[in-house]
């Protein structure tokens, strides 16, 4: 971890495009309290001219939301858009010198073929910023004008798996990774659909985008390889269940030979000794342990001598899974304590 910043008093103005799902409700939530920024405009599309307690009582805001015509009054941007959407709207804020953290998947991927392929969108050459996740590229992040902020279910695999890929002092070649990860109804975002009405998911459970979901690249190099030409053999079964937040992950390892649990657990230890949001449960993890907060839970539930293992973790899907880690992110950036406004 990189030394710590003596705090000065300065406040920094933030505003929030894309503010009315639920993420930018939760970045509205979190901003509100914070102690080092003011909340200056929130935008929104299909809900502007409405008022935010309208929308979300329990906020008790009265700021209207404002349509975004391209305003940069603001020391920070976050965006909390649709996919595609942020292509446009990012590279003038960045132009004009603002603190910019996306939490699309726009700008996560290096690659433009995969981008392609998992987004079916097309971005040009250079839409990449900085991989906004803390427990793996602090540095980068302190020392980032613009940030992509991981995606929910990527954050609950990839810390999951992360020490396993720490280097060769490890002495661990992972071979396979099976991850199964259920998420909250409240993952697919705040507009109205028939297959997440409650009288579709209560008491009910469901796969999909099996093999194809766009996190897929974004794990693999956030780990260090790619989909299109992977370093181990990686599957990911995502679904949704009938509960409104977290992420649940199952992550089934492999190794390529003998693996000693006591060694493992310390090699978990380490690698998050300095990451105030991850927390190494002895016991098994719930997504109870972790709704309404910004902490990763991660629990080593089973390993083998032949190299096998099973690791459990559980995130918020939209604090540590999005707005959370973003306002974690913005305090790196800021040269604040990571922790700034983050401890409920």
């Amino acid at each position: 971890m990189a030394a710590p910043v003596a705090e000065s008093s300065t406040m920094y103005s933030v505003s929030i495009i894309g503010a009315s799902g639920y993420s930018g409700a939760e970045l509205t939530r979190l901003l509100l309290h914070h102690p080092k920024v003011e909340l200056q405009e929130l935008y929104a599309f299909s809900q502007a001219g409405k008022r935010v307690s309208d929308l979300y009582p329990a906020l008790s805001c009265n700021k209207v939301y404002q349509p975004y015509g391209g305003e940069n009054g603001s020391d920070i941007y976050f965006l909390a858009l649709p996919h595609g959407e942020a292509l446009q709207l990012v590279p003038p804020l960045v132009s004009a010198g603002k603190t910019v953290i996306d939490l699309s998947g726009d700008f996560r991927l290096r690659s433009l073929d995969e981008h392609e392929q998992f987004y079916k969108q097309v971005k040009s050459p250079g839409s990449v910023m900085t991989y906004g996740m803390s427990e793996l590229f602090r540095e980068e992040i302190v020392n980032a004008k613009a940030i992509s902020n991981p995606g929910c279910f990527a954050t609950s695999i990839i810390l999951g798996v992360a020490p396993l890929f720490a280097g060769s002092e490890s002495g661990m070649k992972v071979r396979a990774i099976n991850s199964t990860s259920t998420s909250g109804i409240s993952g697919a975002g705040r507009s109205s659909k028939t297959e997440l009405s409650f009288s579709e998911m209560s008491e009910n459970v469901r796969a999909y985008k099996v093999g194809v979901h766009q996190h897929i690249p974004e794990i693999m190099q956030a780990l260090g390889t790619s989909a299109s030409n992977p370093s181990f053999d990686f599957t990911f079964t995502p679904m949704i269940g009938s509960l409104v937040r977290g992420i649940y992950t199952i992550l089934n390892v492999q190794l390529a030979s003998y693996a000693d649990a006591d060694a493992i657990r310390k090699l978990y230890r380490a690698f998050y000794a300095k990451a105030p949001f991850v927390r190494l449960r002895d016991t098994m993890t719930e997504v109870r342990h972790v709704a309404q907060t910004n902490f990763c839970d991660i629990h080593i539930a089973h390993v083998t001598p032949s190299g096998s293992m099973v690791i459990v973790t559980a995130i918020d899907n939209l604090l540590k899974g999005a707005a959370g880690q973003a306002v974690q992110n913005m305090n790196l950036m800021l040269g604040l304590d990571e922790t700034t406004g983050l401890s409920f």
